[in-house]
């Protein structure tokens, strides 16, 4: 019977997932939301088609029929698809187009070319040419550089004439790039030289990080064309069936894109899968819950767990995200996976194991309730509960004593309350949803959950998730403080972001600031960086929503896609997975001959790792750093280490490291100013260097000495040492100081932005004033230089030196990769310690979960405190452990540690908490460890280092604490590197340990010839 009013309002939405597999569709009427049925009209589950039309088409068809839906009573259509990321991941070269990639970067970034740590097949598949011109800025918004229009049109070219038509422009600092504008200046010409290419502005795609924003604007580029045409495959059902109403994507935050933007950022949608799960997992229980809560996807062969924030978001990972193999800086949801799905095999040996294997998709052939001879978690799980009814119960009787049921139980349900805990940000009980068609094999109680639910219809959640997905906007950028605070900018922000919301589409009476995060600058004087994201509700009372219009004609369209399903299906014919070189690490022996250690990548790789631990959370990531001296083994540069020991007393040791901003040093890549500093310092220097040294073995500047030394560099030797044995903020805190034997060590000295501005200190009184007059000129210079200070003699060098950190850092690296090669990253930390000297030189301070970070900026220095409270960060999940006599299995660290930091981690001190009138009280109970020893947080997870501008809530964390070495702890030293040079003038020095002088590579690998 047809509806007494002429025109229905439109009110449905339609939500589609358009998965590797499945199709799945979902009718929605929002105003029915809060009714027990959810407002679900109609759903439908269907195999995905190689042309994704033909399976929406069938999914949005089946779905009128059966509830009897007019197609003008739909307001909106939003689609969620895999199909972009799994072009990637496959490595589909029918999919992926060829990319040239213009730098705007003057002298910076040579060094890290593009794509430089991609895997080889992806590269060779992706980029077909690049350049670095003129262009950049400084992190001050200065020109690096202004754009040459003549060499980009020289460049467009050899770009035309190669017939690539796909183009990237990246400029240093672009994502703060307001006034110059050059990115958008180089691509109009790009354009107008190459007609008909695609040019991709990397700001539009990601936020500061120069490699990783530019790695995730290659692979947009590359994916460009079959983006269009698959955005196109999904509107021309819409179109076919007689809908007038937009078409969006879901993006990686659970938002939309329209059609038109997705063209345009395919990439934006590469983790939409996970965010629409537990989007729409939360809108199955929204007027059961309002707070944050834990959703639990179990599939078939795993369980995909994520943090749904209680503003209905999920929480994105940090800092960087990897897609196969290359390395990015935008959002996606942080979902951690493990080998638990209704497939995983179950064995029952001496302990009784499940998983991480599974029967996968051939369940119902191979699981024993279907007449297979697999025993599954599905199986278990009949066995272990009445009401569960899949396949046929007899068959599986008797797999499993009732000892045996009890522990499969306990694993499983320790496996999933592992991962939960893993995933919380605070020790607070919280809400948990399951969803997924293996969500059967969960127990209805979990420890960690303050309820567990199952809603009804979580087998689509993706789907509804993509129905009810909102708009948003993000603004990224940095301000002065100086003339406003930073909650007044803050306001202001925060305001530019709702407009750009309720621009891209939001209703205005929804829009609101769902996430915001502050980052003051280190060594730059009231500049803060500030992340605001507004998002709201659809507004659907608008018209002006872009409908796509290309120029391909339909039956264009289908015919592309098939081409897409043949050639996917014959490159997997071709491709091969590359043999990986693997090492034995215990019989692998480093290159030692007469006393010169020469590295290679092995090498590099272990050291960088233990730069990083032994940066006590400064120095900045050497990974930068450890890319460019990889290219150059590559290229055949030789790199020599020598002994302190074998110094003559008349050789000139030169020390060279970089100063200032790490944010600066994500962005600027290196060029040329560690060598030029040397270049200018030799000008007004007696003594042309022998040897080379790096200033600190922590962080990146712990690769510098090997860098500057290198054959086709100054070709020197680096002496296996440095001058503080860690990372400390400042140029005074280092040996030769303490020692005091003459003063000024540090002048004259050297500083060189590697853009032609040099300044240079012939003379000064002291070495605190070097400092202060360098970091002065260092805001000035972008913060960001090469430093090259005097040469001392050999005599010197030995007296001074913090001996054999590069073997010491090499040392910590194999230990970590060793742990990580044979599983065992549960005891990395005591791998470190026997590494350094053994139980007597460090000790593990604490291990456990970050659930607390602040940070301010007080004279150039980020300081901050870390809180982490005692927990047992890794214990074998697959087999069955024996739980106390209380049931539980109480940890060897309780109670929280602070964890103070001025860039480098100063103590750890247990703190103890109370409440007094209402307020929160905490007071300091017994120090664990303080500088001048070495306090060092470590990932759980992978045993790296975790710098303090990585601290965040959730991650579990070891820490380590290694006895500083003797050159720190006379009374000298203990002033200038122990705790009243931090302000922390309560504190008492109590070394850890005894200190161990690290055993030196050369003398334990030496061939003499």
């Amino acid at each position: 019977m047809e509806p007494a009013a002429a025109k229905p309002k439109k009110t449905l939405r339609i939500g589609v997932d358009v998965g590797g597999t499945n199709t799945d569709g979902v009718v929605l009427d929002p105003s029915k939301a809060l009714e027990p049925d959810k407002g679900i009209i109609a759903w439908h589950k269907a195999p995905t088609t190689t042309n994704p039309s033909l399976g929406i088409n069938d999914a949005i068809t089946t779905m009128f029929k059966t509830a009897g839906i007019k197609p003008v009573q739909v307001a909106s259509v939003t689609i969620g698809t895999t199909h972009f990321v799994n072009a990637v991941v496959e490595r589909d070269a029918a999919r992926l187009s060829k990319v040239a990639v213009l730098r705007l970067c003057g002298p910076f970034s040579k060094h890290a070319p593009p794509c430089v740590d991609w895997p080889d097949d992806m590269r060779e598949l992706i980029l077909g040419y690049s350049a670095l011109l003129k262009g950049g800025l400084e992190v001050d918004g200065y020109l690096i550089s202004d754009i040459d229009e003549k060499e980009i049109k020289e460049q467009c070219a050899i770009i035309r004439e190669k017939g690539i038509k796909s183009v990237v422009v990246n400029g240093i600092f672009s994502p703060i790039d307001t006034v110059e504008r050059q990115e958008e200046r180089a691509a109009a010409l790009v354009r107008a030289e190459i007609p008909g290419c695609d040019v991709v502005c990397s700001k539009e795609v990601a936020n500061l990080g120069f490699l990783e924003r530019e790695n995730a604007a290659i692979l947009n580029a590359s994916i460009l064309a079959f983006a269009r045409k698959t955005i196109r495959s999904f509107q021309e059902p819409i179109k076919r069936l007689g809908l007038d109403c937009p078409v969006f994507i879901t993006q990686n935050d659970g938002t939309i894109l329209s059609g038109d933007m997705a063209a345009k950022l395919p990439i934006r949608t590469f983790s939409s899968g996970p965010t629409n799960s537990m989007r729409g997992a939360a809108f199955l229980v929204q007027n059961e819950l309002d707070e944050a809560m834990m959703v639990v996807d179990i599939g078939g062969t795993t369980t995909d767990v994520g943090l749904l924030l209680a503003n209905g978001f999920p929480r994105q990972q940090a800092a960087y995200s990897d897609l196969a193999g290359v390395r990015m800086n935008f959002s996606c949801p942080d979902v951690k996976s493990i080998g638990l799905g209704g497939g995983s095999i179950v064995r029952n040996g001496e302990t009784l194991t499940v998983g991480p294997d599974s029967v996968g998709y051939k369940i119902t052939k191979e699981a024993l309730v279907f007449g297979g001879k697999v025993l599954t978690t599905t199986d278990c799980t009949v066995l272990a509960d009445n009401t569960v009814d899949i396949g046929n119960r007899d068959l599986v009787r008797g797999a499993l004593d009732d000892e045996g049921i009890a522990k499969y139980k306990a694993v499983v349900r320790h496996k999933i309350e592992k991962i939960i805990d893993t995933m919380k940000t605070s020790p607070d009980d919280i809400p948990v949803l399951l969803v997924g068609g293996g969500a059967v094999i969960a127990p209805d109680e979990l420890k960690g959950a303050s309820k567990v639910l199952k809603p009804k219809w979580s087998g689509v959640a993706n789907a509804i998730g993509a129905a009810i997905a909102r708009v948003s906007a993000v603004v990224d950028t940095v301000k002065s403080t100086e003339s406003k605070t930073t909650q007044q900018i803050l306001d202001e922000i925060c305001q530019e972001a709702i407009e750009r919301a309720v621009a891209n589409g939001a209703s205005r009476s929804t829009a609101k600031v769902v996430e915001m995060d502050t980052l003051p600058l280190p060594y730059i004087a009231n500049k803060s960086r500030f992340t605001v994201r507004a998002a709201g509700d659809l507004d659907y009372s608008r018209t002006d929503f872009a409908t796509l219009h290309f120029e391909e004609s339909p039956a264009d369209t289908e015919v592309q896609m098939d081409e897409y399903e043949k050639a996917a299906q014959d490159s997997e014919k071709k491709t091969k997975p590359e043999p990986k070189e693997d090492i034995d690490i215990d019989t692998y022996k480093p290159t030692v001959k007469n006393r010169v250690w020469y590295v290679n990548e092995t090498d590099l790789a272990w050291i960088s790792i233990g730069c990083y631990i032994l940066g006590t959370g400064g120095g900045g990531s050497p990974y930068s750093s450890m890319i460019r001296l990889r290219q150059m083994l590559r290229r055949g540069d030789v790199v020599r280490v020598v002994s302190p020991d074998d110094l003559p007393d008349d050789a000139a040791v030169a020390t060279g490291g970089h100063a200032g901003s790490p944010t600066v040093g994500i962005e600027k890549l290196s060029g040329d100013e560690m060598t030029q500093a040397q270049q200018e310092l030799a000008k007004i220097c007696d003594a042309y260097p022998t040897h080379i040294i790096a200033v600190e073995i922590g962080g990146g500047n712990g690769l510098q000495s090997m860098i500057i030394g290198a054959s086709t560099n100054m070709d020197l030797p680096a002496v296996d040492g440095d001058w503080m044995g860690r990372a400390y903020p400042t140029k005074w805190q280092t040996t030769p100081v303490v020692f005091n034997e003459r003063t000024p060590i540090w002048s004259p000295v050297a500083m060189t932005d590697g853009n032609g501005n040099v300044v240079v200190i012939p003379k000064a009184t002291s070495d605190l004033q070097v400092e202060r007059i360098l970091r002065a000129a260092l805001s000035q210079m972008g913060s960001g230089v090469g430093a090259a200070d005097p040469p001392v003699t050999g005599a010197e060098c030995k007296r001074w030196a913090v001996e054999h950190t590069i073997s010491q850092s090499w040392r910590i690296g194999r230990a970590v990769a060793k742990a990580r090669k044979n599983n065992r990253v549960d005891n990395v930390a005591e791998t470190i310690l026997a590494e350094c000297g053994g139980p007597e030189a460090g000790k593990v301070l604490w291990k456990g979960k970050i659930v607390g970070v602040e940070r301010t900026l007080r004279m150039g220095h980020i300081y901050g405190e870390c809180i982490i409270e005692g927990a047992d960060v890794v214990e074998d999940d697959t087999s069955a452990r024996a739980p106390g006599k209380d049931g539980s299995s109480k940890s060897q660290f309780q109670g929280l540690i602070k964890i103070p930091f001025k860039n480098e981690n100063i103590a750890a001190i247990k703190i103890l908490r109370s409440t007094v009138d209402g307020k929160v009280v905490d007071t300091e109970d017994e120090v664990l460890g303080l500088v001048p020893d070495l306090i060092t947080v470590i990932d759980a997870q992978n045993g790296e280092a975790i710098g303090t501008p990585e601290y965040r809530y959730g991650l579990l964390v070891i820490v380590l604490g290694i006895t500083a070495s003797e050159r720190w702890t006379s009374e000298r030293g203990i002033e200038i590197g122990g705790p009243k040079s931090f302000g922390m003038d309560h504190l008492t020095y109590k070394p850890l340990g005894k200190f161990v002088k690290p055993t030196s590579v050369i003398d334990e690998f030496d061939v003499t010839e």
